[in-house]
């Protein structure tokens, strides 16, 4: 049997819609280490191409070789021969498995059937290998050409009454050259109706940042970690969501810098770290610590514990010591009266009921921040995924301003993004609400008027398919249906699209939510090479959280030979839909795109800031960076500066509210040290002491006996349903966890059910998945 006709094997266990039982233990060693490297042999040989992945791994990441699928944390300036972490294997041998899933596979499996696996079981099958098209009638995926796939899409999105009828979704996994092509095929067509994934994760990060600075990205760089005095972390996991970053807080914590987090759960990623690099600490079983201290403010309560660190400041300041940078402030932001009010007249009791923590805790917070000349502060989605997400991340940038903290060495904000190049895909125009300025520029470059009306978000996306069927929705890359909230309304709405195609490398819950028609397009991976149809390779390019910029080319031969790129499937979608039809000739030489991506550099040089001699500056060995105006102390706000927020706190969070219910959870959602974003690599989760399963819910002991249940009991989750919408997932083991009272976790896309679609952030419009309100019933299920 040939590779590319290599199937999982059919022997794995019966699906069941309950998954296995989960051994929890007490897990006592660091992050990294001995079973950091475990786990890579371990994923090496699943992959079913051991030697292949392994030498793989010495280009991942390299200037010479392709960027790491999994997280977006930068590269170093003097890359070492081994730039990747845990996850980032995992993530290689993911995508560069030998498992197949061929047309036999889908012939044995209808989607009915295919509906009950799990998502690990799901993926775990190997990759696509040709374009299929769901046929209801048998209820089975049938394979389809190219040429008859582009052409029912093109089809379809011509028939559809508006243009704003078509959704096109991008995922973070979609490299600069497909999202600027993707986003120019949508607007051609005459919509901004871009959602991705920015939506549901670091949306009010950009919002929050925008309005205060006038940029939505951080303005710090890697070599800043370097320079920091302190750094405080809220929010976070580096430990399972960017694990290279414990390298970098590592070193600044063996330099004697203060590392400050503030997070719910104690994760052990943020405790201490043995780096699996460094071989005399590996034989010694040795570790460093990362945190100096660690603060576990209760969900939601973020905000309150910020505003208490500035009031402890400003009462310093006021008794005449030395805490605030006043020739900084005065110089370069503006509204810090009104904020200083807003914070001196907010009592102490408020601040402690609303974050869980004391006074004392909070101006111990203060004291770290006023000791420090330089400080960066990192965040993620334990901050942004909240109702008052955007007005957190304001307080943070408040908090920075008040000692000066942008615009020198070691200092400044860093929003930490998720997946690789969700936010080059921003830079690239993916944005429902486009700036006016970009829609200028397309005009100029394109001579096309460009859509003017803002389109759908990723919440709005869901809304729009559920109220008015007909929707084509196109997904570049993601599983859209099992990363967006609300899972049962969403793929009710889902099913009411007119056709469903995906662009993807991997089998997924998404495919198997069909509209009246479906495709499954499988593309070329990142670690792959791309080549052109005279078979020369292609060079791609990502934008990673510190905005650099830089090259990605990959190494292996295609998965299969009937595989296409993403840009070969955009561009044949636009062949299609726009030369010589009643939308007339675009003037757009499509299959130029196709050919050379230097002809895509080029249109993103014309049209996209900060681009210019991109096909040069790009094949420097680290790439280049995109300058940020915050760096030089340029605000382009109102007012010239930076500006301080008033928001008024909360006047409740969710723990605060469900305190007055009995019987009552703030539940977070978040991923297991298994799992990168929806992609499940296994049953694992190894520092919270998880073994072969998932459906766990972590609580606290005293809310355990409180509620009369006990550890090891299974339960039902249940949320919250006044919208007639019943919520709930059943079969959960209670794990007993250091968590504050009052406060849940469990893993997604098992417990998107429970999260209300209209949940979401003011301003941002992110799902809030780190504040969910859910009860306990005992369950059937036995233990």
């Amino acid at each position: 049997m040939s590779q590319s006709q290599q199937e999982s094997s059919p022997d794995v266990s019966s699906a069941d819609a309950i998954q296995p039982d989960a051994k929890v233990f007490a897990y006592h060693n660091p992050a990294g280490g001995w079973g950091a490297l475990k786990s890579v042999g371990k994923h090496l040989l699943h992959s079913r191409s051991p030697a292949l992945n392994a030498r793989s791994l010495f280009k991942l990441n390299q200037p010479d070789g392709f960027d790491c699928p999994g997280c977006a944390w930068g590269d170093p300036e003097h890359a070492s021969s081994f730039e990747f972490c845990e996850n980032g294997v995992k993530a290689v041998t993911w995508e560069a498995t030998a498992k197949r899933v061929t047309r036999q596979f889908f012939a044995r499996h209808s989607v009915s059937e295919l509906k009950t696996w799990d998502d690990y079981r799901l993926e775990d099958q190997g990759r696509l290998v040709e374009p299929m098209r769901y046929n209801a009638e048998t209820d089975h995926y049938e394979p389809i050409g190219w040429d008859a796939a582009l052409d029912l899409i093109a089809a379809e999105l011509k028939a559809l009454p508006s243009p704003n009828d078509g959704i096109f979704y991008t995922s973070g996994k979609a490299c600069n050259e497909s999202a600027y092509v993707f986003q120019l095929l949508a607007r051609f067509f005459g919509t901004n109706n871009l959602p991705d994934c920015s939506n549901m994760c670091h949306e009010a990060s950009g919002s929050a940042m925008n309005a205060a600075l006038g940029t939505g990205k951080g303005s710090v760089l890697l070599e800043d970690f370097e320079k920091a005095e302190a750094i405080f972390v809220f929010g976070q996991n580096p430990g399972t969501n960017h694990p290279r970053m414990l390298g970098v807080l590592r070193e600044a914590a063996e330099r004697g810098a203060t590392i400050v987090t503030f997070n719910t759960l104690k994760e052990r990623g943020l405790e201490k770290f043995a780096d699996p690099q460094k071989p005399f600490e590996m034989l010694h079983n040795g570790s460093h610590r990362i945190s100096s201290h660690y603060f576990r403010p209760k969900l939601g309560g973020d905000m309150a514990v910020v505003r208490g660190m500035a009031k402890a400041l400003f009462a310093r300041d006021a008794a005449g010591e030395d805490v605030l940078d006043h020739d900084f402030m005065a110089e370069h932001t503006a509204h810090l009266q009104a904020y200083r009010t807003r914070v001196e007249t907010t009592d102490w009791a408020t601040l402690e009921d609303q974050s869980g923590l004391t006074r004392d805790e909070m101006e111990q917070a203060a004291e770290l921040y006023a000791r420090s000349n330089a400080t960066i502060a990192c965040w993620a989605m334990g901050i942004t995924q909240h109702e008052h997400s955007v007005a957190t991340v304001r307080e943070i940038i408040n908090l920075l301003m008040l000692r000066g903290n942008m615009g020198k060495p070691g200092a400044g904000p860093s929003p930490v993004r998720g997946h690789s190049n969700v936010q080059g895909d921003r830079t690239m125009g993916i944005f429902e609400k486009p700036s006016q300025a970009l829609l200028d520029a397309l005009e100029a470059r394109y001579a096309r008027a460009m859509p003017q009306e803002f389109g759908v978000d990723s919440v709005a996306a869901v809304k729009a398919m559920r109220d008015a069927p007909g929707k084509v929705f196109i997904g570049l890359g993601g599983n859209f249906t099992r990363a967006i909230s609300d899972s049962v309304v969403t793929e009710q709405a889902m099913a009411n699209c007119r056709l469903t195609a995906f662009i993807s490398t991997k089998l997924n819950r998404s495919h198997l939510v069909t509209g009246e028609q479906a495709l499954i397009l499988p593309c070329i991976g990142r670690t792959e090479i791309d080549a052109n149809s005279a078979g020369k390779s292609q060079l791609i390019t990502v934008e990673d959280s510190m905005s650099m910029v830089h090259g990605s080319a990959g190494i292996n031969k295609p998965a299969d030979k009937s595989l296409r790129s993403e840009i070969f499937i955009l561009t044949g979608i636009a062949e299609r839909l726009f030369a010589n039809d009643e939308l007339g000739n675009d003037g757009v030489d499509w299959a130029s795109l196709r050919e050379d991506y230097d002809v895509i550099r080029e249109h993103i040089a014309d049209v996209i800031p900060g681009f210019v001699d991109f096909n040069q500056r790009v094949r420097q060995p680290r790439g280049f960076w995109l300058p940020n105006s915050v760096a030089s102390l340029e605000f382009a706000t109102a007012t010239g500066k930076a500006e301080f927020s008033d928001d008024a706190l909360p006047q409740a969070v969710m723990h605060q509210r469900l305190a007055k219910r009995d019987g009552w959870l703030t539940l977070q959602t978040m991923r297991s040290h298994d799992q990168y974003n929806t992609t499940v690599y296994g049953y694992n989760d190894r520092y919270r002491g998880i073994e072969g399963g998932r459906q766990v819910i972590f609580l606290n002991r005293d809310d355990i006996a409180r509620l009369g249940f006990e550890a090891g009991q299974w339960v039902d989750l249940v949320g919250e349903s006044d919208d007639g919408v019943t919520r709930r997932v059943d079969g959960f083991k209670i794990v007993a966890y250091d968590t504050p009272q009052g406060c849940a976790a469990a893993y997604y896309p098992e417990t998107n059910p429970l999260l209300p679609l209209d949940h979401k952030g003011v301003q941002s419009h992110t799902p809030a998945s780190k504040s969910i309100a859910v009860r306990l019933e005992a369950s059937t299920r036995l233990a």
